[in-house]
């Protein structure tokens, strides 16, 4: 049974999100009594990979893209995935949807190759932050400081390098949703 009063998360990804990036903070949100969405492109659902090669398990889109309204979250996650990422950060309303949650200083949280997508809602200038390391140089040359640590908390933006990060990434994304209760 869903509690409809807990604080709603929305985790905006697509087909080829990196399983565990997906199901362990989800696991994370709930346990803290929030309430995970999931937010994509297109109804339906969405398959998951895994180490960005091998097909996951399917998951059900929540709510599209086009219905949801950022006022209605108190977070936001971006998992990684490769495919994922790179798709999600040439959707301009995406983007627009992930910039109104810097806008309204509102917590972001994103794992491995999920920074390609701040970096095109220009977000990362002056941001003390962390990937995988394959996407270092790509926030460095968009304005980041880049470092090599499994979990960077700046501000309202967690970021973490991979999957075996996983339980400092869900910590710290916990922390910053009792934060703001």
């Amino acid at each position: 049974m869903t509690n409809t009063n807990a604080p709603k998360v929305a985790f905006l990804l697509k087909r080829g999100v990196e399983q565990p990036e997906l199901t362990e903070p989800w696991k994370a949100v709930e346990e803290a009594g929030a309430h995970p969405v999931l937010v994509s492109e297109e109804p339906g659902t969405i398959t998951a990979l895994i180490h960005d090669w091998d097909r996951g398990d399917d998951f059900d889109v929540d709510v599209t893209l086009d219905e949801a309204d950022p006022g209605d979250y108190t977070a936001l996650v971006l998992p990684g995935g490769t495919l994922n990422s790179d798709k999600i950060r040439t959707n301009p309303q995406a983007i627009a949807f992930v910039k109104a949650f810097f806008d309204a200083d509102k917590p972001v949280a994103s794992i491995c190759h999920g920074p390609w997508i701040l970096i095109e809602a220009g977000v990362v200038p002056g941001r003390r932050m962390t990937s995988t390391s394959r996407i270092a140089t790509d926030l460095r040359n968009a304005g980041a400081e880049w470092v090599d640590e499994e979990v960077v908390v700046d501000g309202n933006l967690i970021t973490s390098r991979s999957p075996r990060d996983l339980p400092a990434f869900d910590a710290a994304l916990v922390g910053a949703l009792r934060a703001v209760d």
